[in-house]
This record gives C-alpha cells, sequence and structure tokens, in this order.
C-alpha cells in the first residue's frame, strides 16, 4: 500500500483526468481488462467446483493462455516474454494446469502450450459479448499436440458462458453457490482491476480511501466472499472473508438467492433492504459508490462499448 505522500502526490497529479470522459479506445481497453482480468480468472473457481470439468484436467498437464494482440502505440504494449524475436505485444492470461491443480496468472506466459490468440482488444471483447466476427476469430496455436489440453478448456470455457449468462438463479443450490462466489470475484477484481488502470471513476474513488475494506458476503457462506482492500489509490482484490479487522463496509446477504437477486437485478433493492434480504453494513453513501462501480464493471462485462 502507498505512503500518504506518495498518495497525496497521486492525487494531486490525477485530480484534473477525475470528469475526463473516456476515449472509444480507452474504453476498450477498460473492457478488455475487465474481461482478461476479472471475467478470465473465474474459470479457476469453475473448474475447481465442477465435478465434470474437475475430472476433465484431473491428469493434465501444461500452459494454457488467452490473449490479445496490441498495436505498437498501445499503452499497454511491452516487447514479449516469449523467446520469438519478432512476437507481437499483447495482453494475456495464462492458466497452468497440473495434475488437477489449476493456477491462474494475469500476463503472459513465456511458452503456453496452447494459446488462444485474439488479433485485437475489440476482436476479444466481441468474442466474450457474444458477437462473432469470423474476421476476428482468434488463432489457436499449439492444438495438434494438445488436442486433450483444448478441448478441456474450451468445455471449461463454454460452462463459464453459460454460467455467467444466466438472467435468473440456478435452481441448483451448489450452481447458486459457484455462481455467486464468481460474481463477487468479478466485481472485486474488476474494481481493483480498473482503478490500476487509471479508470477515472475508480481512480477518483481510490485516492480518497485511507485504508479501507469493501466486502462482498453471504452470511454463514465465508467461502463465497470476497473484498476490496483499498488505501490512497493502491488496490487489491481477494477471496474469501477478511479477518484482521471489521470491514469499513460490507454489502452482505442473508442467502445466495438473495444475492443473485440484487446481481441479476431480479430483487428490487428497497425491497431486500427492508427485508433484511440485503444488509448494507456501514454508511449508506459508501454503499451508492460501491454500487455506481459494480454496475460500472458490470456494463463492461455485458454491453459493448
Amino acid at each position: 500500500m502507498a505512503s500518504g505522500k506518495h498518495a497525496a502526490d497521486e492525487a494531486v497529479a490525477e485530480v484534473e483526468d477525475f470528469d475526463r470522459v473516456p476515449t472509444h479506445e480507452e474504453e476498450l481497453r477498460y473492457q478488455n481488462i475487465v474481461f482478461l482480468k476479472a471475467v478470465v480468472p473465474v474459470l479457476k473457481p469453475i473448474i475447481e467446483d465442477t465435478p465434470s470439468l474437475a475430472k476433465a484436467f484431473k491428469n493434465k498437464q501444461g500452459v494454457v493462455q488467452i490473449s490479445s494482440l496490441l498495436s505498437a502505440d498501445d499503452p499497454d504494449a511491452k516487447p514479449s516474454v516469449a523467446a520469438m524475436p519478432g512476437r507481437a505485444p499483447r495482453v494475456a492470461t495464462h492458466f497452468i494446469f497440473s495434475n488437477g491443480d489449476v493456477t491462474v496468472r494475469t500476463g503472459e506466459h513465456e511458452a503456453p502450450n496452447v494459446e488462444i490468440e485474439f488479433p485485437s482488444r475489440e476482436a476479444l471483447n466481441g468474442f466474450f459479448l457474444g458477437n462473432v466476427d469470423v474476421k476476428a476469430l482468434p488463432k489457436i496455436r499449439g492444438a495438434v499436440g494438445n488436442v486433450g489440453l483444448l478441448v478441456a478448456f474450451v468445455r471449461a470455457l463454454l460452462t463459464m458462458a453459460n454460467l455467467l449468462g444466466l438472467t435468473e438463479a440456478p435452481e441448483d443450490p451448489a450452481q447458486k453457490a459457484l455462481l455467486t462466489k464468481c460474481m463477487f470475484y468479478l466485481l472485486s477484481t474488476g474494481i481493483s482491476q480498473l482503478n490500476k488502470a487509471k479508470h477515472p471513476l475508480f481512480r477518483k474513488w481510490a485516492l480518497k480511501q485511507p485504508d479501507r475494506v469493501y466486502e462482498f458476503k453471504v452470511y454463514g457462506r465465508p467461502e463465497l466472499g470476497a473484498y476490496v482492500r483499498v488505501k490512497g489509490g493502491r488496490s487489491k482484490a481477494a477471496r474469501g472473508q477478511y479477518t484482521r479487522s471489521k470491514p469499513f463496509f460490507a454489502m452482505a446477504f442473508d442467502s445466495t438467492d438473495s444475492a443473485l437477486g440484487i446481481l441479476q437485478d431480479t430483487l428490487d433493492m428497497i425491497e431486500a433492504t427492508v427485508t433484511s434480504k440485503l444488509v448494507m453494513e456501514g454508511a449508506p453513501e459508501y454503499g451508492a459508490e460501491l454500487g455506481d462501480l459494480m454496475f460500472a464493471v458490470g456494463d463492461y462485462a455485458q454491453k459493448a462499448v
């Protein structure tokens, strides 16, 4: 976390940008960040908590990477870490599979066994929004020698798409829990990543935080929770329940049904609050700010920019 002086210096440097409307190119970048760094990583709990997928990866070993190529003038363009001369710069998230264990890492892997490579940020964004353009389909590198790993990974992607695409809570309790966990993970990580990307809305919020924890939770289900710790413009998302102290603010639900009702917009927030299905543990104005950030992350994950 940043020191007080460092945070103050950041605030002075960035205050003039807070109300600036992002350009279309910047919006594409923010959306790409949400998909690669917040949406794609929820494949890990989906694989771990779905028996058929866990079984599919049980004896698999290797690295699978999802990436989008960048133009030379992109703010995130850096020389590729892969040992391949002339390899185009890219942003990526990769998964390391080892006999049933799944590790997810943001960033490029130097030698993935399989790579799903999109030609641009816009192409990756469109794909995950369901807008498939045959001219912007990804290249699949390494498929020939890793068919089993690729097939299992594609199954996981389809499972994720079906789960996150639900507009109402699933009937199966295990699926309700998994979807709640994934949405908490996605929102907390998305908030932190967009702050790190210097999105004006998220930076304005983060830079004024002294040292606070914002948490999403379901009472009695700590394994489903997620939180964001933020201090002077620095932020970090984490899984589970924050236990070092009481969070500054928590959005707490009495059940997974209530959590999904709010997150999928099938339950009225005022009614949920009155009936204690949703409890704002903290001052209401901080809940309103957190709600704005949640909706912004959700829009990037669901709508074209």
